[in-house]
């Protein structure tokens, strides 16, 4: 299928959308974009649950089960930078859709698959599609809603499917493989992409390409090389520890290659990603909010799945009903942010919403040592609410103070960055429960940490995110 957009010569996108009136409906671009982002989540997480089935179906050893679960992750994170260079060179909306195709294309084949390295390489695609979809559904989001009050409102449901996909992948993923079997963890991607696919294409505008941009191929292997090593490096260090020297010579090789890719960025004449962005405050600060708020909330719902599951002796399922009421907040916080941002302006939210997160999971960690479960409903629906609270916020700060013709590449560093704090929440947590002396003593101990990353967002949040309500 060939998803074309109108050559407009490299020139600045039409001042509006050359899209017909009834196509403009608040709700159906919206829906479109989020089905895609929506999809992409979720199986981050939907698959933790599954893969001891498949592992015993598909009769594949512990380290074809790790590049089950691993293998997607260092892939989409991987190529993320390079989907947005695609999206603002191509068109968005085209590379979105191809995104779209390629990720359920792959979903079906993991879902027929015979074998492990059928099923590795599968998801590795998936990888990929799920690294065109999501800084390509940013940027299509802020081309379809100039109005700040509805971008508003579109980022903060944008960014509720993050935490809801999140938190929902464990119950959803134990309900399947617990009636209709693992391979429905795949298959329920297609009627989504379908519909993604459908949507996008007939309600969706198109996207302006700027084909006198070149893709900056060196650049582009440079940030794939460090985001993969430092993935894969923090997902290790979850099983091996800190100081082993696999987990530092991975840190060590990633850090070399950020150092050469800010070299290439310095010397391209034209950069995937101009370091005189990165002198943006809000941008720059945005994107390390984003890392912190990722790293306290799925290193909290990482532990979190841990201690119901190996402590309590709930199953897949009961995890994700212990789950919920982190789910059931972000939806609603995410509306009210994007609500109330037209009259207070961002700071005020992004603020709140990181010190309400920081004081859940500083009630978690001061709640004892083997608290009843009552006692972690508040926390968890604190942490919920306060980081989708935040997030629309911060998507917002970072989509503002990037030009137009960079969107995609400032989505990519913001997914990116989110991307990295996801995986270093988890692997934090995993080796602090593998090394404390007492298993609740390190899951305390990361709720700590969580809280602690939390209010440096919320510092950080203060000294970057504008006070002025946008728009006025």
């Amino acid at each position: 299928m060939a998803f074309a957009e109108p050559n407009d010569g490299g020139g600045s996108p039409p001042s509006r959308p050359s899209v017909p009136e009834p196509e403009r409906h608040f709700w159906v671009p919206l829906l479109a974009v989020c089905a895609g982002y929506f999809m992409v989540i979720l199986d981050v997480t939907v698959i933790n649950v599954a893969v001891p089935v498949i592992g015993r179906d598909l009769a594949t050893s512990l380290t074809g089960i790790q590049w089950i679960t691993d293998g997607y992750t260092l892939v989409f994170a991987g190529f993320l930078l390079t989907g947005g260079a695609l999206g603002d060179r191509l068109g968005n909306r085209r590379v979105f859709c191809w995104g779209v195709a390629v990720f359920t294309a792959s979903s079906a084949a993991c879902a027929l698959a015979p074998d492990a390295p059928f099923l590795v390489t599968a998801r590795l695609l998936e990888g990929l599609g799920a690294a065109l979809i999501v800084p390509g559904s940013l940027a299509l989001l802020q081309q379809a809603y100039p109005e700040p009050a509805e971008r508003s409102r579109a980022f903060g449901l944008w960014g509720s499917m993050a935490g809801i996909a999140a938190s929902a992948g464990p119950l959803l993923g134990g309900l399947l493989v617990s009636t209709v079997g693992w391979r429905w963890v795949f298959l329920i991607n297609l009627p989504v992409g379908a519909a993604c696919l459908l949507l996008s294409l007939r309600h969706v505008a198109r996207s302006p390409r700027r084909a006198d941009r070149p893709l900056d191929w060196p650049a582009q292997c440079a940030v794939v090389a460090t985001v993969a090593l430092l993935t894969a490096a923090l997902n290790e260090a979850g099983r091996r520890g800190w100081t082993d020297p696999a987990v530092l010579a991975g840190v060590g090789l990633a850090g070399a290659a950020a150092a050469a890719f800010l070299v290439r960025e310095r010397l391209a004449r034209s950069p995937v990603l101009p370091l005189r962005l990165l002198r943006s405050r809000a941008l720059s600060g945005g994107a390390v909010m984003g890392l912190l708020f990722n790293f306290g909330f799925y290193g909290m719902v990482f532990t979190a799945s841990l201690e119901f599951q190996h402590q309590r002796g709930y199953t897949a399922l009961g995890t994700g009903l212990a789950l919920f009421p982190a789910v059931a907040m972000t939806m609603f916080a995410s509306v009210l942010s994007g609500r109330l941002s037209r009259r207070t302006g961002d700071r005020p939210l992004v603020v709140a919403g990181m010190l309400l997160a920081a004081l859940g999971l500083a009630g978690w960690a001061a709640a004892g040592a083997e608290p009843a479960y009552p006692l972690l409903v508040a926390p968890m629906m604190a942490a919920g609410f306060g980081t989708s609270f935040a997030l629309t916020g911060s998507t917002a700060t970072v989509m503002g103070a990037a030009p137009a013709s960079y969107s995609g590449a400032a989505s990519a560093l913001f997914n990116t960055a989110r991307q990295i704090g996801s995986a270093t929440g988890v692997a934090l947590g995993g080796s602090l429960l593998a090394t404390a002396t007492h298993y609740t003593t390190g899951l305390r101990i990361s709720m700590t940490v969580g809280a602690l990353a939390y209010l440096t967002a919320a510092v950080l949040a203060w000294l970057c995110v504008p006070a002025r309500p946008r728009g006025k």
